[in-house]
């Protein structure tokens, strides 16, 4: 079907419902089930938080019940309801995958809206890997093609709604024309949100649920008949119609996301695996200065966070931690760490300043240089690529390793198990057997009213 080329998403919405169906390479299939393996773990992790519990209550009153999983629940739900409540789970203690160009967070909204679909239509396995491969890289183009200088926040709802539609969109069969309005729609109706500096100390966080709302009503309007607006990507002072639509289908975006060791901002990670090299427990801190990006100085960086969500944001936070109790406490932070009297003396005389060395690093890098005295003079050292990053990648073993470590005590060794075949085998055995993997809880559920 052709479409207005002179629209952006005209030209997004004709690849993402024209891309033959099933050509997706083994490689691309294997990044699918590496990043739905971390954001299992990433499930597991913020299963019992407060966010986590609030968004599963408020899913089933307002949403109610469906043919749609909730993750490591053995309940099903609508498809709004579940894709919300499980977008908000994954992302609930900020280890869900991320990616620097965008300086955000697609799998915890993509991969949940998809599960949630293609559960309730019965989707195909190859449909299932296409969506979530388009979801991914037209949400991704569309938030790196914003130029720094007019991003008011990096909030990832901004952008999440516009791929949350797409993948959706490929799920419903929707032709080229009902896809750009699906677009249209989740676009202007996504989250705008109120940008305070004090938002991300809060359980709103990223604004990744309702997005996920958007694009899925997105998608189901434009099927219904319902029109967008196509202009919303046209304007180059916005967005760089090169990077939204350069080579698509030639390279998956989903392919050059990061993965998350620590529970806490991707700003802070290059800091964190300098302080885990350069530090020999046992010795004093006698100072301890961290050299950063300028917009790693805007977030909050609260010195004695109160809430979970402000020690996420917190780079005096979570280096103390780090320094005092080991990266083992990152994975995730036990919330009685908040009232470690230890950590939050460190806390209050760490040094944080923004570095003419990393200038013009972000949002494309995260790098931090660390410099900790333990009684024998000072010792540095710059970590340009944490773990995690594209040019330090986790391995397979260890995505499995941090499921396994974040998911014991959330569910049995018996179904850890499960779990890890049923995503090792996808390519092969399909998403049903993983479907029924992470619809089972054995201890009660405390949520339901």
């Amino acid at each position: 079907m052709n479409l207005d080329s002179t629209h952006v998403i005209n030209e997004l919405a004709a690849f993402a419902s024209e891309y033959p169906e099933g050509t997706l390479s083994d490689q691309a299939r294997k990044t699918c089930a590496l990043l739905v393996a971390d954001l299992l773990s990433a499930t597991a992790a913020g299963f019992d938080s407060k966010l986590a519990v609030a968004a599963r209550i408020t899913a089933e009153k307002m949403y109610g019940t469906g043919n749609s999983g909730l993750w490591l629940s053995d309940k099903k739900l609508s498809i709004a309801g579940a894709a919300m409540a499980n977008s908000a789970v994954a992302s609930a203690l900020d280890l869900d995958d991320g990616h620097r160009g965008a300086a955000g967070h697609p799998g915890a909204g993509i991969i949940a809206a998809v599960f949630s679909v293609a559960q309730d239509v019965c989707a195909t396995d190859d449909c299932i890997f296409d969506a979530i491969a388009i979801g991914y890289d037209i949400g991704l183009r569309v938030a790196t093609a914003r130029p720094p200088s007019t991003v008011d926040t990096y909030a990832s709802g901004r952008w999440v709604s516009y791929g949350v539609a797409a993948a959706v969109g490929r799920l419903l069969k929707l032709n080229a024309l009902e896809m750009a309005h699906a677009m249209g729609i989740a676009g202007a109706e996504g989250p705008i949100g109120f940008v305070s500096s004090i938002y991300e100390g809060s359980t709103v966080k990223e604004f990744i649920p309702p997005a996920v709302i958007a694009g899925l009503t997105g998608a189901y309007r434009a099927q219904a008949g319902a029109t967008g607006i196509l202009d919303l990507l046209d304007d180059e002072r916005l967005f760089s119609r090169q990077v939204i639509l350069g080579q698509l289908g030639e390279h998956w975006w989903m392919e050059d996301c990061y993965l998350k060791p620590y529970a806490c901002c991707r700003y802070m990670h290059a800091a964190i695996d300098a302080i885990s090299v350069l530090r020999r427990p046992g010795l004093p801190i006698l100072s301890l200065r961290i050299e950063t990006f300028p917009d790693g100085l805007k977030l909050p960086n609260e010195r004695t966070p109160r809430t979970l969500e402000g020690g996420q944001y917190s780079y005096y936070f979570n280096a103390a931690l780090a320094a005092l109790r080991g990266v083992a406490a990152l994975q995730p932070v036990d919330p009685a760490s908040l009232e470690d009297r230890e950590v939050l003396a460190l806390a209050g005389i760490i040094e944080l300043v923004a570095h003419d060395d990393f200038v013009d690093s972000f949002p494309k890098g995260t790098p931090c240089r660390v410099t900790l005295d333990q009684g024998n003079g000072p010792e540095s050292l710059t970590v340009l690529y944490p773990l995690g990053d594209v040019e330090n990648p986790m391995s397979w073993e260890q995505v499995i390793e941090k499921f396994h470590r974040l998911s014991a005590g959330i569910i049995s060794s018996d179904e850890q198990s499960k779990v890890v075949l049923a995503v090792e085998q996808i390519a092969t055995n399909g998403f049903s057997p993983l479907f029924e993997a992470i619809n089972v809880r054995l201890r009660d559920e405390t949520f339901s009213s």
